[in-house]
Order: C-alpha cells, then structure tokens, then sequence
C-alpha cells in the first residue's frame, strides 16, 4: 500500500497512529506465535511418540522364530539412548528387543518432531509477515476513519471569514468525544456569529446616532447663523447646540458605561441592592410627578456581591425606563428580595412579545427614534443586560397584554 511521501517521516497525526496501531498489532501477533510455539514444543515429542508406538507397535519390529532383521533395524543403528518413552509402549512379545524398540521409537519421534517445529516455524513466520503488512494497511485505514472528523473541523475553521460564519460542519458520525467536539465547534461558531452581528449592528448604530447630532449641529450652526442673526435666533441656536451637545455626552457616557460593564467586574464588595431601588425611585420623583405616573417601591432586604456604582445605574436605568416609556396616569412597581431579585413593572404601550427579546440590544426602541427632547438613546436596557451578566445574573422582560394596561415587566436574577 502507498502512502504519501510527505507523510513518512511521521509528521502527520495519522502517521503516528498507523505507526502505533500496526506495532501493537504486529506485537501481538510475534507474541501469540510464540506462545503457540511453546506450546507445541512441549507437548509434541509426547504426542509423536505416542503415535509411533501406537502404530508400530513392538511385536512387529522382530517376529519370533524370524532371523530376517527388522527393517527398522537395518535403518537405524543400534546403541542409541534408551532412555524411557514419554508414553508406554505394548507389552512386547516374546524374542522381541526391546532396547533396539526403544532406540528406534526414540530417534523416528525426535525426526518427526524436529520436521514438524521446522514447518512451524516457517509457516508461522510467513503468516506472521502478511499478518505485519495487512496490519500496516489496516492501521493506516482506521486512523484515517478516526481522523476524518478533525480533518472536518479543520477544512471548515480554515474557511470560515466574516462573510461565512454561518457554515456548520454538522458532523455525520456516531456519538462520541469526535462528535461532541464537533458539535462543541458548531456551538462556538453559533455564539460567534450572534456576537459578529451583535457588534456589527453596534457600530453601525453607534456611528448613526453620533453621526444625526453632528449633523444638526452643523445645520443649526449654518442656518442660524447665515445672514445677520437677531439676538433671539442666537439664542434659539444656542439652546438647540447645546441640547444636541447634551444627547451626544448622554450616548457617548451610554457606551462607555456598557463597555466598562461587558468588561467584567474590578472588584467586589456587598451591595444592598434594596437601599439603591429606594434612591433610584426618589431620584426619579420629580420626573414621575411631571409624567402623572406613580411609583410604588416594596424593597425587601437584598444582599449582592458587586460594583455599587453598576448595580445603581441598573436600578435607575430600569426605574427611568419605566417612568418614561409609560402613560399618563399609569405605574410604576419597583420589587427586590431575596427570591425575586430586582423585578420593575409598569404601565404603557403594548409591546409585541417578539419585540422584547430585541429590547435589550443597544439602539433598539420600540419606536423610531425623533429627536424629541428627553428621548433616550435606546442604551438603557442594553446597560442592564450588561451589567446583569457582568454580576453573574440574567436579565429578561415580559410584555403586559393590552387589557392589563401594556408595558413591561423586567426582571433580573441573581
């Protein structure tokens, strides 16, 4: 059988195993051909013996009464060892000679005996040979088959790029540790892709709503102050540039507080998280007063291990969203404990249920943003996913039907 050149100097995985297979199988087989050889060694001058004086047995050598020698007599000479036969020969009759029996049962068992090693041994070792070399192609075969996986996993992790990280290798083969890892590889390739697109979506969104500030800057500045400009246009552009100036820091302060929290935590300490939900309320008052919405806070006592500056933007992150994003006269219910965790209900616009998972990217709104003053940058809960799973915890939303009132129930696990 041929192998490739390049693959002879045992550079290759598949080499090694072929190496390894084919010596322990050729191991094998020079062992059992031992053993057997022994084995028939030892037993085979009994067995031969046996046969020789079963078949010519001691009266035929030398009739009585006959002075023709025996032709076994005249075939091998006397005065050979007499020791004892390995099995008894029959009871010679009278005139036979004995010795001269023994002696020539003796000399036929070692010829047959040493012929049939002889034989033996260069059968075994032949059929040890072929053995050798059908273990090499066998070995050769079965490392390829074993390999076929990794050779799989291989090709497609050199193909993929940005544009394809939607190919699987879908392994075809039984369960075992070769499958799981390529199903492992797909799973992987899987959690790459959302988080390619994650970012993608990102940055495209990013450069979007840097981009509409700039832009009426630049429009403000050049229309309001084209011509000669009255007192009160300068001061109309300067409320709109500032107000621009203030969204822009408000996102830009967005996405470094949901980079800082996708980094991890820097340290720990214990957080009563039930204090912070009372802050966030009281902070957020004024606002709840001027949008008609009340908000009731039943706070149990809540330990957490974590950061308390990200743990606050959490909690009033959730809260303001749910004073905002609400109608008039409608609430706002902000619960922690032990079991519940962080859980903020309100009041608001219906929300399709397979919107809500898509909520939690940054940028999405339900509605199409218009640059109203006071409107988000769609960063808010983006921001306590983050942090959620920078603490350990999972962050989910549940949509009200329209019959209780619409709106939101976010709830986050620890």
């Amino acid at each position: 059988m041929a192998f490739p050149g390049r693959l002879l100097p045992f550079r290759s995985e598949r080499a090694r195993l072929t190496a390894l297979y084919a010596a322990l199988l050729v191991l094998a087989g020079s062992l059992l051909t031992g053993v057997v050889y022994v084995l028939v060694q030892e037993g085979l001058y009994s067995s031969i013996s046996t046969a020789v004086t079963t078949a010519v047995p001691a009266q035929r050598l030398d009739r009585p009464g006959s002075d023709r020698p025996s032709p076994w007599s005249t075939a091998f000479p006397t005065g050979l060892p007499s020791a004892a036969p390995a099995s008894p020969l029959p009871t010679p009759g009278a005139g036979v000679r004995l010795p001269e029996a023994l002696a020539i049962t003796r000399t036929v068992s070692d010829a047959a005996e040493s012929a049939a090693l002889d034989r033996l041994l260069t059968v075994s070792a032949a059929v040890l040979v072929c053995y050798a070399v059908l273990s090499v192609a066998l070995a050769w075969w079965t490392a390829g088959r074993v390999l076929r996986p990794i050779a799989v996993i291989t090709d497609t992790a050199r193909r993929l790029s940005g544009e394809n990280l939607h190919e699987r290798i879908a392994l075809d083969a039984p369960p075992g540790e070769l499958k799981r890892l390529a199903d492992t590889f797909d799973g992987m390739l899987g959690r790459i892709e959302r988080l390619v697109s994650a970012q993608q979506r990102f940055a495209a969104n990013a450069a979007h709503e840097l981009r509409t500030p700039l832009a009426v800057q630049r429009a403000a500045a050049e229309i309001g102050l084209a011509g000669e400009p009255s007192p009160e246009r300068v001061a109309r552009m300067r409320a709109k540039l500032i107000e621009v100036a203030d969204g822009s820091e408000r996102i830009i302060e967005g996405l470094l507080l949901l980079t800082a929290s996708e980094q991890g935590l820097k340290e720990r300490r214990t957080v009563a998280v039930d204090e912070l939900a009372r802050e966030a309320a009281a902070a957020l008052a004024d606002e709840a007063a001027e949008r008609d919405v009340t908000v009731d806070v039943r706070a149990l006592p809540l330990d957490v291990e974590g950061d308390p500056v990200l743990l606050e933007r959490l909690l009033h992150n959730l809260v303001a969203n749910a004073v905002r994003h609400n109608v008039p006269h409608g609430r706002v219910e902000v619960r922690t404990g032990p079991g519940a965790g962080i859980e903020v209900s309100n009041t608001g616009p219906v929300v399709p249920p397979d919107t809500v998972p898509l909520l939690f990217e940054p940028f999405r709104r339900l509605n199409e943003r218009t640059h109203a003053p006071g409107e988000g940058a769609g960063l808010g809960l983006s921001i306590v996913d983050a942090i959620a799973r920078a603490h350990g915890a999972t962050a989910m939303a549940s949509a009200h039907p329209e019959e209780e009132g619409g709106g939101l129930t976010v709830r986050v696990r620890f």
